[in-house]
């Protein structure tokens, strides 16, 4: 497979938007706007809806929560604008924002508007020849995507004005006891296995262990590389879960994606990108990296590493959710429940075995 930019497709029924009212509201507020509008779809995405809007010469991004979306808290429009419209200057990869719009009149919800990023997306069916077929760039890509997130947790988010985004003090314990009851209100089936590693996640919560801007879902389908560098990241999206917390639960979350090479069949089903081709490194190769460029202290990773698992199954669980009581008609969705199952298997193994 050659490189090729990411591009958006015809947009998924039922996701459609009202064309003719957000082209008069865009041409409005945008400066220099001028031209017919015309809407497609980025995809991939499970949790906000992102969409490729054309105004004229202009290529620019929308989001927008998933209809029928049952928990506001987690895809707030305006804070995602807020922590993007700051964090844009003083971190290059993130996207700069352009207009926030909380007239449901519009669309029906709230949605932001922002720049695009070109460049490569890798999903675990894309990746090109160029990656799977030289271990070393495979290796140098690996190092860039975990350099980048510590430069990330390093970076002065007090001086970037977004102290104001979370609170640092009990975050462990809110994050914990805070997916455990979400898990419990987007229940639709029994899995005792993600029964249990919630309860042993509770049983055995750490303190905290200082505080750092997270974004709570870095994964390499939220990268865009340059494809002509693929080890450069363009850009960081989907920020919606960003917030001031524990480093090493936002590293966990980033170990809990990635499969590698040894793992059992069985995660195949919660591969997040091509994490196992040759030269790929391994999760503990990626938390020992981090530790060396961030300094911090890793040893309580593992904790980190079964509550990454148990968070990624609570929001499928949540999308699952929608899907079954038929709030959304993705097809995509309608076997998420056996991912959910499968994580919590993962995460039981890791409890038992000790490792990550």
């Amino acid at each position: 497979m050659t490189i090729s930019i990411d591009q958006p497709k015809a947009i998924r029924k039922g996701e459609e938007l009202d064309t003719n009212a957000l082209e008069q509201y865009l041409l409005a507020e945008l400066p220099d706007a001028s031209g017919g509008l015309t809407v497609e779809q980025f995809p991939s995405g499970y949790s906000n809806l992102t969409y490729l809007i054309r105004l004229g010469d202009q290529e620019l991004v929308l989001r927008r929560p998933p209809f029928g979306n049952q928990v506001k808290s987690a895809h707030d429009m305006r804070r995602e604008y807020r922590v993007l419209s700051r964090l844009c200057e003083v971190y290059p990869p993130a996207p700069k924002p352009l207009l926030f719009c909380q007239d449901h009149d519009i669309i029906g919800d709230d949605f932001y508007v922002m720049e695009r990023r070109k460049g490569v997306i890798l999903r675990q069916s894309n990746a090109p020849d160029e990656l799977t077929d030289d271990p070393m760039l495979a290796r140098n890509l690996c190092e860039s995507f975990i350099d980048n997130l510590a430069d990330l947790h390093l970076l002065d988010y007090e001086s970037a004005g977004l102290a104001d985004i979370g609170k640092p003090q009990g975050y462990v314990e809110r994050q914990v006891t805070g997916w455990a009851r979400r898990y419990e209100k987007a229940k639709t089936d029994e899995y005792a296995d993600v029964e249990q590693l919630s309860a042993w996640l509770i049983e055995h919560m750490p303190g905290d262990g200082g505080a750092v801007l997270v974004h709570n879902d870095y994964k390499y389908d939220n990268l865009v590389l340059d494809p002509n560098d693929l080890t450069h990241i363009e850009a960081v999206l989907d920020w919606e879960m960003a917030t001031i917390g524990d480093p090493l639960s936002d590293l966990g979350t980033s170990l809990a994606y990635w499969t590698e090479a040894g793992d059992p069949p069985l995660s195949e089903m919660i591969n997040f990108g091509p994490t196992t081709i040759p030269g790929s490194l391994t999760r503990s190769e990626l938390a020992d990296r981090y530790a060396d460029r961030t300094g911090f202290d890793v040893s309580r990773i593992q904790y980190f590493y079964s509550f990454g698992l148990f968070k990624l199954a609570v929001i499928l669980q949540q999308i699952y959710a929608r899907y079954h009581r038929g709030h959304t008609q993705d097809k995509r969705f309608a076997h998420l429940n056996d991912t959910v199952a499968a994580l919590g298997t993962r995460g039981i193994d890791a409890i038992n075995s000790g490792e990550f």
